[in-house]
């Protein structure tokens, strides 16, 4: 260009043609400024540009989406009579549309009726590029309807719309169309096609029409991959980037990442370190998007340290980007405090985080303090209005129980999607607010947003909560309707739903009916069994699931457990015991707490201790399960050793824990140690008494015989006394034989509950005891009255 402009200058009498060849010159050594600087040159010298001029400056103010300019020449445009060309419109078009102005694109399109393809490709593809992809079928259908036939760029664009709007039916269509209008069908409509049908999931479809393509570019090539990547089949996507390698076709960017993207699984470890050392021989390394790509896979597979060592090589200080992956990596792998340690690094390196860096550090904010900073640093950075960030932050005040502001923050979301109705549906049902998330279903489907797999799941589990089978069943019917009700994330909701909703014909019928079963839905069913008395049901199907081979969690082997507890089967807890064992699952808290109570009630205490001891670092619940294993053993001592050990490592017991210490005192004859207990839990705990804990006071005045205190306990309580209370104290005069009180209690009991039939025979037996024969009859003579029956007793011996 630099002869070009020496050889211009020495023109005499430069024309029309002679500047036009300097402008469209320079658009096609993209030097698009001096392409500005001619066409202002030739405007000044007097010159009037033709619709040639005008549609080149367009374009090179298109490609450096200086959008003022433009303005200022499509006046010029206008004012000369130009507008109607279709070359010059074209131009104009393809500014707005770079420059994200469809509305002002489709004005310019719309002024003048247009009979050239060219000028309905441009508009067309600018409503792709600008995501508005119904509004490209819409435009489409007013072109064929309008007797002008499409080229292969025109189908093309609209095969990328149906692909973006996951529309596979109807660009099944537009193929068909096309082919029956016999258009010829080029590259890039063919790799078109591959795209649809491989993001679409149909991929035997997508590598039928792969096969198929006379000329296969790096385009189809990654199409194809990436089709098998969205599938989560990462061995043919890395058989097909080895074929690509064979044929000799150019690898770039995009094809990489899809193949980094397939080995980011943890079986992939041997293949993810092979691709690594391929970039490296390759020269992708200096490639930021390749790089990015690898400490995302390193990440993903659980090698974190190797993703935080390519972050350290790479030294990509001001790209954001990379910041963003390594937090995302972080966060990922629950590494709370280096997530939020680089966040904060990137204030002191002078970095802004962007949408992404915000999303990632909030996911794993649990503090209410610091989301509340990281949402002041959003609104200072004008990033509230973005959807992603919009949904991070409702999903971090919901976690951390602020469901208020949650919805004050995903109500000021503008253009939801559906993850952000997901994100705050899913709030409201696991906080209990099942009517709530009922209705903002209603509101989403108003707004014609369809409810995907993790809404549906958010919204049975509202089923659960409110144990509202019709609800659930209702959401079920929908999910078979849309076709997603055999998904594995609906199927193993619904079997949970059903489960807790005790319909479990039902829960059986959608597991087996589940094409890919795994462990979530078998530990539903199988604790729904355990907790409906089904113990052979429930011990059939973790058989079951044992021969499957799937993985065995802490939620199945706790049901088991406390089934093998209810039933005293020491022999069925000793198996289970074992089995997690082998499952590698005898350091899980809640499996050790299971543990512990079962053997405790099977009456073995020194197993419960045994397995107790094993604790490297006991919780509240294992703690607790061991003071109420004893004080259940009648060893009070041994619970209040416990107990001390719970306070000297710090560690703040709950109410349950509180049950246990009292009935340790009971068992023990410890009264003054009870009163000083039952008053630590309020002055030192902050936590009220209840009528368990009350009655464990009862129950120890009542066998150290003082039983007028116990009386006088009751009387005086904060709360009105319920029939555990004054059952208690009956038991108390049954002991001790006295009948006056006796009655007192017998009668209060019989108030709460009328038909309680131990009432009446722990009363009679009080006469029983005194020898009062007559008053022994009159009770059972209220029993009959009353119409109650002592259930027999009877003995597994």
């Amino acid at each position: 260009m630099g002869y070009a402009l020496l050889l211009f200058d020495e023109i005499p009498h430069p024309n029309v043609i002679s500047w036009n060849l300097m402008i469209s010159g320079y658009n096609q050594s993209s030097q698009y400024e001096n392409s500005w600087k001619v066409f202002c040159k030739m405007h000044s010298s007097g010159f009037e540009p033709n619709q040639f001029t005008y549609g080149s400056v367009l374009s090179s103010c298109a490609a450096i989406r200086a959008l003022k300019c433009g303005k200022q020449v499509y006046s010029l445009v206008v004012k000369n009579g130009f507008f109607s060309n279709g070359y010059v419109r074209t131009g104009m078009i393809d500014l707005f549309a770079k420059s994200c102005f469809l509305k002002e694109a489709l004005k310019v399109f719309q002024d003048v009726p247009c009979e050239n393809v060219v000028c309905w490709n441009a508009i067309i593809s600018a409503a792709v590029k600008n995501k508005e992809n119904w509004v490209a079928l819409d435009l489409f259908h007013q072109m064929i309807t309008g007797n002008l036939l499409p080229n292969g760029f025109t189908i093309s664009s609209i095969l990328t719309a149906c692909t973006a709007l996951r529309e596979l039916e109807m660009g099944r269509g537009v193929h068909g169309w096309f082919i029956k209008c016999g258009v010829e069908e080029d590259v890039f409509v063919g790799t078109a096609i591959v795209d649809l049908y491989a993001k679409c999931g149909d991929i035997d479809e997508a590598v039928k029409k792969f096969s198929r393509l006379k000329i296969r570019n790096v385009v189809s090539w990654t199409a194809i991959i990436s089709g098998f990547v969205q599938k989560e089949d990462s061995i043919y996507a890395l058989q097909f980037f080895k074929e690509m390698r064979t044929s000799g076709v150019e690898i770039n960017n995009y094809t990489i990442t899809s193949v980094v993207t397939a080995c980011a699984k943890a079986a992939m470890v041997k293949e993810a370190a092979q691709i690594h050392s391929w970039i490296l021989k390759s020269g992708f390394s200096s490639e930021p998007t390749v790089m990015d790509s690898l400490i995302n896979m390193y990440s993903k597979i659980g090698e974190i340290t190797l993703s935080e060592l390519l972050f350290g090589e790479i030294g990509s200080a001001k790209n954001v980007g990379t910041w963003a992956v390594m937090i995302s990596g972080f966060a990922q792998n629950q590494r709370s405090g280096r997530t939020t340690e680089l966040f904060q690094r990137m204030f002191q390196e002078g970095l802004r985080p962007d949408a992404f860096c915000s999303s990632s550090v909030l996911s794993i904010v649990d503090c209410l303090r610091s989301g509340t900073q990281i949402h002041c640093y959003i609104f200072k950075a004008g990033l509230v209005s973005d959807v992603s960030v919009g949904s991070a932050l409702s999903t971090m005040y919901s976690k951390c129980g602020s469901l208020e502001e949650a919805y004050e923050v995903f109500d000021e979301i503008q253009g939801k999607d559906e993850v952000s109705w997901t994100s705050m549906i899913a709030g409201f049902s696991e906080h209990g607010f099942a009517g709530q998330a009922f209705q903002l279903l209603q509101e989403m489907m108003h707004e014609e947003i369809r409810p995907d797999q993790k809404t549906l799941s958010a919204i049975l589990t509202a089923c659960c909560a409110v144990q509202s089978l019709r609800k659930g069943k209702e959401v079920h019917g929908y999910a078979i309707r849309v076709g997603v009700g055999r998904e594995i994330l609906v199927g193993s909701t619904l079997v949970t739903m059903y489960s807790k909703c005790k319909s479990l014909v039902s829960a059986r019928r959608v597991l087996e009916l589940m094409p890919q079963k795994e462990h979530i839905s078998f530990s539903s069913l199988i604790s729904g069994y355990a907790q409906n008395g089904f113990d052979e049901d429930a011990l059939l199907l973790f058989h079951e699931m044992l021969v499957a081979g799937l993985e065995i969690d802490s939620f199945t082997v706790s049901s088991l457990l406390g089934m093998s507890a209810n039933l005293s089967n020491s022999s069925l807890g000793m198996q289970l015991h074992t089995q997690i064992v082998k499952s590698g699952l005898s350091s899980d808290l809640s499996v050790v707490s299971s543990l512990v109570t079962m053997y405790s009630k099977c009456g073995s205490i020194d197993a419960s201790r045994k397995v107790f001891d094993q604790i490297e670092k006991p919780d509240m619940i294992t703690l607790t399960a061991m003071i109420v294993g004893y004080a259940q053993h009648g060893k009070g001592m041994e619970a209040l050793k416990v107990y001390e050990l719970m306070k000297e490592k710090g560690i703040k017991p709950d109410s349950v824990t509180f049950v246990g210490v009292l009935s340790a005192c009971s068992h023990n004859g410890l009264v003054e140690e009870g009163y000083f207990h039952l008053n630590s839990m309020t002055r030192d705990y902050g936590i009220e008494p209840g009528p368990r804990h009350y009655a464990c006071m009862v129950d120890l005045l009542g066998r150290s015989g003082r039983l007028k205190d116990a009386k006088f306990f009751i009387d005086n309580m904060p709360i009105k006394p319920d029939s555990l209370v004054w059952g208690t104290l009956l038991a108390a005069c049954k002991i001790h034989g006295d009948v006056e009180l006796g009655r007192v209690a017998a009668k209060r009991v019989l108030e709460l509950e009328a038909c309680d039939a131990g009432a009446y025979v722990s009363l009679s037996n009080i006469f029983a005891d005194v020898g009062q024969w007559e008053e022994v009859l009159n009770i059972r003579n209220l029993m009959n009255v009353a119409g109650v029956n002592k259930e027999p007793g009877w003995s597994s011996m």
